[in-house]
C-alpha cells in the first residue's frame, strides 16, 4: 500500500470518515471481476452466454488495472475515478448472481430455482457495457493529458452537466498548459449558468484545481480564467468559506502581489466578493495582510505633500504645522517603498499600461478595501496604520466615477467601525491628524459640492458615524447637513436627518448643545416638512425630533412649528412599524406638554 498512499486525492472526505485511497477504490472491483470471471468459467449451463459475459469481465478488469498503473504514476482528478469505480463494483455484484446459477447443483429442487434466462444475461451484459463505456472515457481524458472531451460517459447520460464539469475539471487539474484556460473559462461559464452547477463544481472537487491554476498558471489568460471561475463559483456565503478552507487563501493574496496587471485586477475582484459575503473570508485576508498590496498600489503616483504658501514662522503653532507637513512627506515615501517592494518585475509592465487598464486595476482595488473594511476592525485598523485615511481622501478630492466612489464608500465603511469602537475612533479620527483631516475636509466638500446622491449618501452617513468626535465649536459640520434636511431628494434629506440624530442622541456627550445649534440654523421647517414623507423619513425625522424635544424642548422655534402636534400626529403611524419608540416618544411628548404649560403660566403671570 505504499504505492496508494502517494495518489493524492483533490476533495476531501466528510467530516470525521477517512477516505479511501484511489487504489483502495479500485481493487474491489478488481478483484470482484475476477471472481466473476472464474465462477463463468466453472459454469455447466449457458457456457456461451457464460463465456460473453467473461470476455465484458475481462476487457473491464484490463481497464481497471490501466487506470491503477497511470494512479500509480501520476496523481490523477480522482472524482470522476472514484464514482465510476462504485458504480463497477456493484454491476459486478449483480453479474455474479447469474453467473452462479450456472454453476453445478445437486437436487432437483434446487436446480428448479437456480434456472438462469436469457434476459437475466443481457440485462447483466448490458450493465457491464455501460461500465466498459465509462472506463473507456475516463481513460480517455487521462491518458491524454486531461484534455477536455465533449463526449458523454454512460455513468452521466441522465445528467450531461456532471461529465462537462469533470472533463473541465481534468483539463484544470491534468491537461496541457494550452487545454487549461479554456478549461477555466468552461467552469467559470458553467458556474454563471445557475446555483446547481456552481454547487456541482464544488462538490466535484474544483476549487483547489483552480486555485492552484490562479497561483501557478503559465500565462495570464489562464490565471484570469481561474480567477473568473472562482469569481462565479463565490456568489454564496457557503461556497466562499469553501474557498477559504480549502487551506489556500494565501494563493490569492501572492497574486495581488506579484503579478501581471489584468491578473491583478481579477483576483482583486474576487477578494472584494469574498469579503463581500463572508466576514471569516474578511479577517483571512486581514491576517494575510492583504490590505499592504492593495493600499500601495492605489497610492502608487499619488501626490500626498501638502505644500503650504505661507512664511515660515518660529512659534509652537507653526511648529506643530511644519511637523504636519513632515507626516505627509513620510506617507508619501512609506508608500513608494511598499509599492517598490510589493510589484516585482511587473511595475514595469504596469506603467508600460493604458491608463484605462491602469485606472481598471485601481477601481478594483478600492472596491476590495471597500469590502474587506466592512465591518471589521482590524482591517480598518490595517488601513490607518498605512496613512490610508490620506491616500482615499486624496483620490475622492481628484478622481471622478467609479473610483471615487469605492473610495468614498470605504471611508464610509472605516466610518461605521470607528462608530462603534471609541478607541479606534479617538485614535483615527483626531482633527489634528492628517489623515483624519484631510477626510473630513472631503466629506463635507462632497456634501456641499457635489450633486450625485451616489455620493452626497455615503458622505452624509460617515459624518454622522464621527458625531461623537466633533467639538460643540464645529459649526461647519452641522449647516450642511442642517441645510440637507430640507432637500428634494427624500433620501438625502433622510439620511441628513439620520446623522443629525446621532449628534443630538443622548449617547452624544454634547447632544444638549448640537441640539441647540440645529434649531438655531434653521432646522425646525425643513424636518417638520420631513415628517410628512416617506416611511423612513418620518422615522428618522420622528428620531431627531424627540431628540431636539430633550435636549430643547423650551425653544421656541419648537412652539411656533407646532412640534407638539407634528410630533403627536407622526407618532401614531410610526409606531404601528416600531412599537420600540414608544418610550422614547412618550418622554419627547410628556416634555413638550410641560414645557408649553410652564410657558402658558409664565405668560398669565405676567400679564396679571
Amino acid at each position: 500500500m505504499s504505492s496508494a498512499a502517494a495518489v493524492t486525492s483533490t476533495t476531501l472526505p466528510p467530516h470525521g470518515v477517512e477516505e479511501k485511497t484511489v487504489l483502495e477504490e479500485l481493487y474491489l472491483p478488481i478483484l470482484l471481476a475476477d471472481r466473476v470471471i472464474k465462477s463463468a468459467q466453472e459454469a455447466e449451463s449457458s457456457k456461451q452466454d457464460c463465456s460473453d459475459l467473461a470476455k465484458q469481465l475481462d476487457r473491464l478488469s484490463q481497464m481497471l488495472r490501466s487506470a491503477v498503473r497511470l494512479a500509480i504514476s501520476t496523481p490523477l482528478y480522482d472524482r470522476p475515478l472514484r464514482r465510476i469505480a462504485s458504480e463497477i463494483t456493484k454491476n459486478l455484484d449483480r453479474a455474479r448472481t447469474p453467473v452462479r446459477k450456472c454453476k453445478k447443483h445437486s437436487g432437483v429442487f434446487r436446480q428448479v430455482f437456480c434456472i438462469t434466462t436469457i434476459a437475466d444475461f443481457r440485462k447483466v451484459s448490458s450493465l457491464l457495457e455501460s461500465s466498459i463505456g465509462d472506463m473507456k472515457w475516463l481513460l480517455s481524458i487521462f491518458e491524454s493529458d486531461g484534455g477536455a472531451h465533449l463526449s458523454l460517459p454512460p455513468i452521466a447520460s441522465n445528467d450531461p452537466i456532471l461529465a462537462w464539469v469533470w472533463s473541465s475539471i481534468s483539463a484544470v487539474q491534468m491537461g496541457q498548459v494550452k487545454d487549461r484556460d479554456g478549461a477555466a473559462n468552461q467552469l467559470a461559464s458553467l458556474a454563471l449558468d445557475n446555483d446547481r452547477n456552481k454547487k456541482m463544481i464544488v462538490e466535484e472537487g474544483g476549487i483547489f484545481p483552480l486555485l492552484k491554476l490562479l497561483k501557478e498558471g503559465a500565462s495570464a489568460e489562464a490565471r484570469i480564467a481561474a480567477a473568473t471561475a472562482l469569481f462565479n463559483i463565490g456568489n454564496g456565503k457557503q461556497r466562499v468559506r469553501l474557498i477559504v478552507e480549502a487551506l489556500e487563501t494565501s494563493m490569492i493574496v501572492g497574486v495581488l502581489g506579484d503579478s501581471p496587471i489584468k491578473v491583478q485586477i481579477s483576483v482583486a475582484n474576487l477578494v472584494a466578493r469574498m469579503a463581500d459575503l463572508d466576514d471569516y473570508a474578511r479577517e483571512e485576508f486581514m491576517r494575510l495582510n492583504v490590505t499592504r498590496p492593495l493600499m500601495s498600489l492605489l497610492s502608487n503616483h499619488l501626490d500626498l505633500e501638502v505644500v503650504s504658501d505661507k512664511p515660515v514662522k518660529t512659534s509652537i503653532p507653526s511648529l506643530f504645522e511644519m511637523n504636519q507637513r513632515l507626516a505627509y512627506k513620510n506617507i508619501k515615501s512609506n508608500y513608494n517603498r511598499d509599492s517598490s517592494s510589493h510589484g516585482g518585475a511587473h511595475n514595469k509592465k504596469r506603467l508600460m499600461e493604458t491608463p484605462e487598464v491602469q485606472l481598471k486595476l485601481k477601481v478594483s482595488y478600492a472596491e476590495a478595501l471597500w469590502k474587506l473594511s466592512k465591518g471589521s476592525l482590524s482591517n480598518s485598523r490595517k488601513i490607518t496604520e498605512m496613512k490610508g485615511l490620506l491616500c482615499l481622501a486624496t483620490i475622492v478630492e481628484r478622481e471622478k466615477g467609479e473610483l471615487q466612489f469605492n473610495c468614498l464608500m470605504t471611508i464610509m465603511e472605516i466610518t461605521a467601525v470607528a462608530e462603534s469602537n471609541a478607541d479606534y475612533r479617538h485614535a483615527a479620527f483626531k482633527p489634528n491628524l492628517p489623515g483624519g483631516k484631510a477626510v473630513l475636509d472631503q466629506l463635507l466638500r462632497v456634501i456641499q459640492e457635489e450633486s450625485d446622491p451616489k455620493l452626497q449618501i455615503p458622505a452624509i452617513r460617515s459624518i454622522g458615524c464621527l458625531a461623537r468626535t466633533f467639538s460643540t465649536r464645529e459649526t461647519r459640520i452641522m449647516v450642511p447637513l442642517v441645510c440637507h434636511l430640507g432637500n428634494k431628494n427624500v433620501d438625502i434629506a433622510t439620511e441628513a436627518a439620520m446623522a443629525l440624530g446621532k449628534f443630538a442622541c443622548p449617547e452624544n456627550f454634547n447632544c444638549s448643545q448640537h441640539s441647540k445649534a440645529i434649531i438655531e440654523f434653521n432646522g425646525v421647517p425643513p424636518l417638520m416638512r420631513l415628517l410628512r414623507s416617506g416611511d423612513q423619513a418620518q422615522l428618522q425625522g420622528l428620531v431627531l425630533l424627540c431628540y431636539l424635544a430633550l435636549n430643547a424642548g423650551t425653544s421656541k422655534a419648537l412652539v411656533q412649528a407646532r412640534a407638539l402636534n407634528a410630533l403627536e400626529r407622526t407618532a401614531r403611524s410610526v409606531l404601528a412599524q416600531h412599537p420600540e419608540m414608544k418610550g422614547l416618544v412618550a418622554k419627547a411628548i410628556h416634555l413638550l406638554i410641560r414645557y408649553q404649560a410652564e410657558a402658558t403660566l409664565s405668560r398669565q403671570s405676567l400679564a396679571s
